[in-house]
């Protein structure tokens, strides 16, 4: 008898327990939208009241949906915010909180499938700790002036990226404004793509390229970043217009970046810092910092107040770096190698603050060359320890005899045709609102 009870009692157990497990995997598998108190507004127009929604929700047809002032999906920190899993759906006006944070199930508040082809995400706003708006193997998505921002609370690589973009063809990414995510912008294997107008703040990168080919970059913003622009492993990037001001360890970087072009962007003020990448040392401050990359047009740009104005190193060589502008850093260029690089294109180099030469013939170009390193830096470089006696009369010596006897002097940067004045930079257009509207 007691036998019998106790295998009774343990039936009953195990139905209870497969009851609470399906109960859980119901209430978590998102709701139809359908299912809300919907407004018709015209031919797959439709209207969500003010409110308060909890739970997650799906979109499994094409329509618009707008949601009043006030509505709010409230995720209860479980899952996706809103999936659309159908062609030609926009979702404009709404607020998203509270969303799921398993980063490893990618929740995010809006998550659009590879079935959302054409998907339009307009003026919403996000607030919690797991992806703003993941974007999963489809194309021709439009993502335009949300507002998205994470958990400062959290570590930084604890939160979810801003826009995560996988695998994506033809997206438009235009005038967001982003803060206190991981990373602002991260476009993963993803090519053919334009981001344009957006505004990036207190985030470890800004935008983050990661084997993405032929993308636009164009007039956007970071700040007080841990870098700016991280450009990896990509090839035929376009990246012109966009700002960098008081990030931290780099402003631009470019790890394994050919055939692309960058030109008019503007960066300031990069602040010492400690990177966090185990892919990449070095954390002074620079403006630009090119790894090993090639035959890249590098022109017009403005790099300004920071501790190293551009770094090439690990093989960057064939690039064409002419009419910059190098303005009162600490140290204008950083560069060990064995091979002389002329930075110059067409008789004309490049602006440097701290260019000494004279123009007898007033053309705009130094008739003496620019140099900016020599035996000693590279010295120290190498053997940061020597700092200790960067005004000993024995360092002295070594930059005199350097002078003294030319055929001493190792490869490095050349400017033959070093610019009198700073080009001056286009004012820029606020490109996201002309290409939005």
């Amino acid at each position: 008898m007691t036998g019998n009870m106790s295998h009774a009692n343990a039936h009953r157990t195990v139905i209870a327990l497969m009851f609470c497990l399906w109960s859980g995997g119901a209430s978590s598998a998102p709701q139809s939208i359908m299912d809300l108190p919907l407004q018709a507004e015209g031919d797959q127009q439709w209207r969500l009241p003010a409110g308060e929604y909890r739970g997650a929700f799906s979109i499994d047809q094409p329509m618009t949906l707008t949601c009043a002032p006030d509505a709010v999906f409230q995720g209860q920190g479980e899952g996706n915010g809103l999936v659309i899993r159908a062609p030609n759906v926009q979702v404009q006006g709404c607020t998203f909180l509270d969303w799921g944070h398993d980063l490893t199930a990618m929740n995010a508040a809006v998550f659009i499938q590879p079935a959302g082809q054409g998907a339009v995400v307009r003026a919403n706003r996000m607030q919690g700790q797991g992806f703003g708006i993941w974007v999963d193997g489809t194309r021709d998505v439009s993502l335009i002036d949300n507002r998205i921002q994470g958990d400062p609370g959290l570590r930084s690589q604890d939160r979810g990226n801003g826009i995560h973009l996988y695998a994506v063809h033809g997206a438009r990414v235009i005038g967001n404004q982003i803060r206190d995510t991981r990373d602002g912008i991260y476009i993963d294997t993803s090519n053919g793509n334009l981001l344009q107008g957006n505004t990036l703040e207190d985030l470890r990168y800004g935008v983050h390229y990661m084997f993405a080919n032929d993308n636009q970059l164009l007039g956007n913003t970071t700040r007080r970043t841990r870098t700016g622009y991280a450009l990896m492993q990509s090839r035929q990037l376009t990246v012109i217009g966009n700002r960098s001001e008081q990030d931290q360890n780099y402003g631009i970087l470019m790890n394994y970046i050919t055939y692309s072009t960058l030109r008019d962007n503007f960066v300031t003020d990069v602040r010492d810092g400690s990177t966090g990448d185990t892919m990449i040392t070095g954390a002074e401050g620079k403006a630009l910092f090119i790894y090993n990359s090639l035959f890249n047009r590098i022109e017009g740009n403005h790099f300004e107040r920071s501790a190293v104005g551009i770094h090439l190193t690990a093989g960057s060589e064939d690039n064409r770096i002419a009419g910059n502008a190098f303005v009162h850093n600490q140290r204008q260029v950083k560069y060990v190698a064995t091979r002389l690089q002329e930075w110059s294109a067409d008789g004309r180099g490049n602006y440097w603050s701290d260019y000494l030469g004279w123009d007898r013939n007033s053309d705009g170009v130094g008739d003496v060359a620019y140099e900016p390193n020599d035996n000693v830096d590279r010295l120290l470089w190498l053997y940061p320890q020597v700092r200790l006696l960067m005004n000993s009369p024995g360092v002295e010596l070594l930059r005199w005899v350097q002078r003294a006897f030319p055929v001493m002097k190792s490869p490095g940067v050349m400017d033959s045709h070093p610019l009198m004045q700073a080009p001056i930079q286009p004012f820029p257009r606020n490109v996201a609102q002309e290409d939005a509207s």
